[in-house]
């Protein structure tokens, strides 16, 4: 039977967000943000190891305890300068523990929301889909495509449109050589549609955000703290 693996790239070294540290290490419910990204994975019972991939030159994750989330974590320090630099890389550096039709589940280190049965729900149902799969939410609100001059251009039509969450979950033989040939990609699956290949949209929930805004992070607070209650 196949096995299944996580990666998550975190060798990000943008401070947008204003606070002085990489996005992945802002504080976030008594622990970095990049720990609850984590956490969902390890403690999946159905993920065999999870990686986590860092810029060589990280000195941050040093200086925090991540000996909570277990023995199945594994740090690959060979980031590169785009997300799917550190993805391949990533790959490449675990290559001796995986075999070709083994599952790799890729991960945002931005998604610190991440529940137990979403990871559940997307292994259950990609697990005999011959392309691979993500979770994605439908998109709700209607689109407008802006003009140079930032007025709208036009209304796009929102049906069969959805938002594309992770983790984003394909064997690992295509993953790599999708991400060999399509470096300029935004996410995994956009690396394996350049294949030709169509990834099954797994419905996933709001509460899965990625972090991008000061705002996002407060929203992400509440929605940790609520489920500890």
């Amino acid at each position: 039977m196949s096995r299944h693996f996580a990666l998550v790239p975190a060798a990000g070294t943008g401070t947008r967000m204003g606070e002085g540290l990489p996005k992945q290490y802002l504080p976030l419910a008594g622990r970095p943000m990049l720990y609850h990204a984590l956490a969902a994975l390890c403690a999946s019972p159905r993920i065999q190891r999870v990686f986590v991939v860092l810029a060589e030159q990280d000195r941050e994750w040093d200086s925090h305890d991540w000996s909570g989330l277990g023995a199945k974590l594994k740090v690959l320090r060979c980031g590169g300068p785009a997300r799917a630099d550190s993805v391949f890389n990533g790959l490449l550096a675990a290559a001796e523990e995986l075999e070709a039709d083994d599952w790799m589940l890729v991960h945002d280190a931005a998604r610190p929301c991440l529940s137990a049965g979403l990871v559940e729900t997307l292994i259950e149902l990609v697990a005999e889909d011959p392309v691979g799969g993500l979770l994605a939410v439908p998109v709700a609100d209607t689109l407008k495509r802006a003009g140079a001059d930032r007025r709208v251009a036009e209304t796009v039509p929102r049906e069969h449109l959805w938002q594309a969450q992770t983790p984003q979950m394909f064997r690992y033989e295509l993953l790599r050589e999708a991400l060999s040939r399509s470096r300029a990609v935004t996410d995994e699956a956009a690396a394996v549609e350049a294949l030709g290949r169509r990834p099954l949209l797994v419905a996933g929930e709001a509460s899965n955000l990625k972090v991008t805004h000061p705002a996002d992070l407060a929203l992400a607070e509440r929605i940790l703290l609520e489920r500890k209650a």
